[in-house]
C-alpha cells in the first residue's frame, strides 16, 4: 500500500493536528529545565484523549515541529526526508548560527524520544513525532522520517490552519502562541473560564490570579501581532470567563456558512422559526 502524504496547506499557514492544539501537549511553560514524564494524562477538550511519555515539549518544540511538517507535506510519509538545518532555521526565522544549530538537534531528539498516545473517537495514534531522524555527516543533512500514521491526525476536519507570520512575532512569547494555536483551531470562539486556559495550556502559574495577569498580556500582545498583520483580534474578561472575537480565516468562514446552511434546513424541516447565531 503507497505511504499517504500529508494534506497540503499554503505556504503562509502551518497545519496542525486540533488535537494538540487544544490541549496542554506542547505547553505554555517558561525556558529551563524540563521533567521527564511517564504515561501521564495530558489536559484537553473536545473528547480528545492524550497520554505523553518523554521531556516535557513546549512552543519551540512545536515551531519545530511544524517546520519539519511543512517541509514534508508535499512528500510520502514514511519515507526518508532530507534537510539542511539552515532550511528548517530560516523556516522557524532564526539565524543560521552554532547556539541554533544545537537547539533544533536537541528538539529534534526531544520530538523522536517521546511517545504520544492520542484517541479521539474512531481515530487514534501511538508513536514519537518523529519517527527516526540522523544528521548525515557527508551531506550535512538531517534525514528523517515520519510516521505515515501521523495522518489520521490531520482529517479534513482534525487540523487547522495557523498563521505562520502571526505566530513567529510572538517568538518568546509561550502563552501568546499557544492562545494563537488554541483559537486558530476554532471556527467560532466560545467563551472559557480562566480556570479552564489555566489547566488546558499547562500553565506553571500556582496562583489563578498571578496567570489571570500573565494571560492578559498575552493576549495583549497577540493581539497586537494580528493588528500588525491587517486583521482583528478582541478580548474581554468578565468575571471569570474570557470572551474572543476574532477575524476568521476564509475556510472557517466556509464551514460555519455550512453550519449556518444546516441548521436553517433542519428549522424548515421541522417547522421551526430560525434565527442564525453568527
Amino acid at each position: 500500500m503507497k505511504n499517504p502524504t500529508l494534506r497540503t496547506w499554503p505556504d503562509e499557514f502551518r497545519g496542525v493536528p486540533n488535537a494538540f492544539l487544544r490541549s496542554a501537549l506542547f505547553g505554555a511553560v517558561r525556558k529551563g529545565s524540563r521533567i521527564d514524564l511517564k504515561r501521564v494524562a495530558i489536559n484537553s477538550i473536545g473528547g480528545v484523549q492524550i497520554s505523553y511519555t518523554g521531556t516535557r515539549l513546549d512552543q519551540i518544540d512545536l515551531s519545530v515541529w511544524l517546520s519539519v511538517l511543512h517541509l514534508s507535506r508535499q512528500q510520502m510519509l514514511g519515507q526518508e526526508l532530507r534537510y539542511k538545518a539552515y532550511g528548517v532555521l530560516k523556516l522557524m526565522k532564526k539565524t543560521d548560527t552554532g547556539k541554533n544549530r544545537k537547539l533544533l538537534h536537541d528538539r529534534l531528539l526531544r520530538l523522536a524520544a517521546c511517545t504520544v498516545e492520542v484517541v479521539l473517537g474512531d481515530i487514534s495514534y501511538t508513536g514519537s513525532l518523529i519517527k527516526h531522524f540522523y544528521k548525515d555527516e557527508n551531506s550535512l543533512e538531517y534525514v528523517v522520517i515520519l510516521d505515515a500514521r501521523l495522518n489520521a491526525l490531520f482529517s479534513k476536519s482534525g487540523f487547522s490552519y495557523i498563521d505562520w507570520s502571526i505566530r513567529s512575532a510572538l517568538d518568546g512569547q509561550p502563552l501568546a502562541q499557544w492562545l494563537h494555536g488554541f483559537y486558530s483551531s476554532h471556527a467560532k470562539a466560545y467563551g472559557l473560564k480562566v480556570s479552564t486556559l489555566h489547566q488546558l495550556c499547562g500553565s506553571e502559574a500556582r496562583e489563578i490570579w498571578k496567570f489571570t495577569q500573565t494571560l492578559c498580556r498575552a493576549f495583549d500582545a497577540l493581539s497586537a501581532a494580528y493588528n500588525k498583520h491587517g486583521k482583528s483580534f478582541e478580548y474581554a474578561i468578565r468575571g471569570d470567563l474570557v470572551h474572543v472575537q476574532r477575524q476568521e480565516s476564509l475556510t472557517q468562514c466556509r464551514h460555519l456558512s455550512r453550519v449556518e446552511k444546516t441548521k436553517m434546513m433542519r428549522a424548515v424541516l421541522a417547522g421551526r422559526e430560525y434565527r442564525s447565531s453568527r
